[in-house]
């Protein structure tokens, strides 16, 4: 609360003109009514608006029973879809769509193995200076829905907690937008349906992008970061990043760097190996934007005893260790989003032809 204060006093005294304009860095443009405030002020204010409390409170909704393990195309997928516009339109943030059609469509058609309809959910930040330059954050808020036995999958971690953490990084964007703050480059919060059944949600949208996937800047993808694995037990300030130096040496600094001012996470690359026999890299919405050679960084806590099972619930989150990696994604989105030039592609995708395993 000081430092929104503090921060609020320099916006009015900026605005009768009696501060005077400081030297300019990545962040700032000559239109910048904030120019003399320091970003990473800024940022840091917005990043703490993520709390645990908040992600706690969401993803007890989330994950409960009500909506039964939100299996892609039955019930409980649609009511998860539907709480997710509620809580955008909530925030006041619109969607890319208009109106109140937050929903891509996705027809019975296009999936294999029966099954049924669903649906992409979308909210969008158009960005102040370069709005056609779009930062993509995504997660899968699908998961495996009720077995034979009635016993419901809520999939807490998977992905019940990318999926809440994108609400959250949403809302601390938003925040800053109506404090004027709104980011330069345009963010588009996509919630992918369909990533257990084969990432078709992700798939179905880069073949049928709402903006040109030329102008999309990079993929932040969270999926599972609610949980520890058994290798960082004694030292869980920790997440895996797959993909970051794959096709963007950019992104990947800018990530680091984040991470060292901010977060100070364990950065654990034990899974961007190329030889890594898990494929994980191959394995998440990210990889669909990949293909087309578009930056990714994806964010992940590794597998746990209750991967895929009725027992990966949400008192078994670790809400202030999520709460650190959902700021590292804020983080690195505002300075993608902010920073004067678009990053670069500038490692060669030798994967791109392969297919998804």
């Amino acid at each position: 609360m000081k430092n929104l204060i503090v921060l609020l006093s320099l916006v009015i005294i900026c605005s009768c003109g009696t501060c005077h304009k400081s030297n300019t860095n990545d962040y700032q443009s000559e239109s910048d009514s904030h120019s003399n405030i320091d970003n990473d002020d800024v940022a840091a204010m917005y990043a703490e608006s993520i709390t645990a409390k908040e992600l706690k409170e969401y993803l007890y909704t989330f994950a409960g029973d009500d909506f039964e393990g939100r299996d892609t195309g039955e019930p409980g997928q649609k009511k998860a879809a539907e709480y997710l516009k509620q809580q955008y339109k909530k925030m006041g943030i619109p969607s890319p769509l208009g109106g109140d059609d937050y929903f891509q469509e996705i027809p019975e058609s296009y999936f294999r193995g029966g099954i049924k309809s669903s649906e992409n959910v979308l909210a969008f930040i158009e960005g102040t200076e370069k709005p056609k330059e779009i930062v993509v954050i995504s997660a899968h808020y699908d998961h495996v829905g009720v077995d034979a036995k009635g016993n419901i999958y809520n999939g807490a971690d998977d992905d019940g907690s990318g999926t809440v953490s994108l609400l959250e990084i949403a809302d601390a964007f938003m925040k800053a937008k109506k404090d004027g703050f709104g980011p330069k480059r345009s963010i588009l919060f996509l919630h992918v349906t369909g990533e257990e059944k084969g990432l078709y949600g992700s798939k179905f949208y880069t073949e049928n992008p709402v903006f040109p996937l030329k102008n999309t800047v990079t993929d932040l993808n969270i999926d599972m970061i609610g949980r520890i694995d058994k290798k960082h037990e004694e030292d869980s300030n920790y997440v895996y990043l797959i993909g970051s130096d794959r096709l963007s040496t950019e992104l990947h600094n800018i990530s680091e760097k984040m991470n060292e001012k901010y977060t100070k996470l364990n950065l654990d690359y034990t899974y961007n190996e190329k030889n890594d026999p898990n494929r994980f890299y191959f394995r998440s919405d990210h990889y669909n934007f990949a293909k087309h050679n578009i930056p990714i960084i994806f964010y992940f806590n590794g597998v746990h005893e209750d991967y895929h099972k009725p027992t990966d619930t949400p008192d078994k989150i670790e809400y202030d260790l999520m709460t650190k990696r959902a700021q590292l994604v804020f983080y690195t989105a505002w300075d993608i989003a902010n920073r004067e030039k678009r990053i670069l592609v500038d490692v060669f995708n030798e994967e791109k032809n392969k297919t998804n395993e």
